[in-house]
């Protein structure tokens, strides 16, 4: 592997969210029964391996067009270094991307951020958020709403997302299990329907735009089993004022080896999932020509609640939003906005790609 700096960052945050084994002497573990404290957890949790701060949602244009965004912070912590390293040897790495999915363009518009903390080029700050990488950053405002600014070579966002809700705990009371083994979890909590307003920019012109998003916030040690490949995820805003997440965890062989997520209803009470409780069935599958990997872009999500099964169709805003990012030395995966029976939403898919190319 090449020796260039941020070659180097971006390979070892891969790594860190790939499987792996826990390190206990390095990092913490995700326990269950710790309390979320806010605003404090709203900010960073270095001393864990991994963390994101991760935004999706739809945006109407003044001419009525929906288009999606999504912007999403890393943060990494390379394993323990022995005493008397260097000082620019990195305590904490932070990677970033942003794409926009417009139907009209076809594809993803995408961009990416890289650095290792300090020296005045990035840093996510401890007790709220307040994350940034040299010009894109997001941060909490006084007043609870956050502010998203990040520019891009062929678009810019410059967002205002706003809570109407609390923070939706998921797993047991945060504790979220992503395997067989309870070290296998993250620390996650989502803000569901977050009102947006702002601009975007893009071929020298600036638009005013309004719309809905989702934030998910996850730190963890020890993310996936070793058998893991990869996932599918979605986080649902529905038009009833109810939330829903559902994700899956797939092996080698493309089968569920855990699932879970819940259902926070519009009166504010919430059901969770346990693995048995959420299938996804694909329904139509998108070969990309750029990298090869086919997608199940469209699925029927299953999942089991008090009042019987319900179904969700995810139907893609259009098949071509996979993020390819390799000339950067980031994976290669599909990230894109949905519709689905009343409501609308993201849907990510990772490891159908045949290679991580560095």
């Amino acid at each position: 592997m090449k020796t260039h700096p941020a070659r180097i960052t971006l390979a070892l945050a891969a790594a860190a969210l790939a499987a792996a084994p826990a390190v206990p002497q390095a990092y913490p573990a995700v326990r269950p029964g710790v309390a979320f404290r806010f605003p404090y957890d709203h900010g960073a949790h270095p001393a864990y391996r991994t963390e994101w701060w991760y935004a999706t949602g739809w945006l109407r244009q003044a001419d009525g067009r929906e288009i999606g965004f999504q912007i999403t912070f890393f943060r990494v912590r390379p394993r323990a270094a022995p005493p008397g390293r260097s000082r620019f040897a990195p305590d904490q790495l932070l990677f970033a991307h942003a794409a926009l999915s417009d139907p009209a363009a076809g594809r993803l518009l995408h961009g990416e951020r890289a650095a290792r903390g300090g020296f005045g080029l990035a840093g996510a700050r401890v007790g709220d958020t307040d994350v940034a990488i040299r010009d894109w950053r997001m941060r909490r405002l006084p007043d609870g709403r956050f502010a998203i600014v990040a520019k891009a070579k062929d678009f810019a966002l410059n967002l205002i997302l706003r809570p109407t809700q609390p923070p939706m705990l998921q797993g047991e009371g945060g504790y979220s299990r992503k395997g067989a083994r309870p070290e296998e979890a993250s620390h996650y909590y989502s803000i569901p329907h977050m009102a947006v307003t702002g601009g975007i920019a893009r071929g020298g012109r600036d638009e005013r735009v309004q719309g809905e998003a989702w934030l998910d916030r996850e730190w963890s040690s020890n993310y996936l089993s070793p058998g893991a490949v990869g996932w599918d995820w979605t986080g649902l805003n529905l038009d009833d004022g109810s939330a829903l997440m559902a994700f899956r965890i797939r092996g080698k062989r493309g089968e569920a080896i855990w699932a879970g997520g819940s259902l926070r209803h519009a009166d504010g009470r919430i059901e969770r999932f346990a693995p048995r409780d959420v299938a996804f069935r694909p329904l139509a599958w998108w070969t990309s020509r750029a990298t090869g990997a086919r997608y199940p872009v469209a699925q029927l999500l299953s999942v089991r609640l008090q009042a019987g099964i319900r179904c969700y169709r995810l139907v893609p805003l259009f098949a071509a939003q996979e993020l390819d990012a390799r000339a950067s030395g980031l994976p290669v995966y599909w990230e894109g906005a949905v519709r689905t029976n009343g409501g609308r939403g993201y849907l990510e898919l990772t490891g159908y790609a045949a290679a991580l190319a560095m």
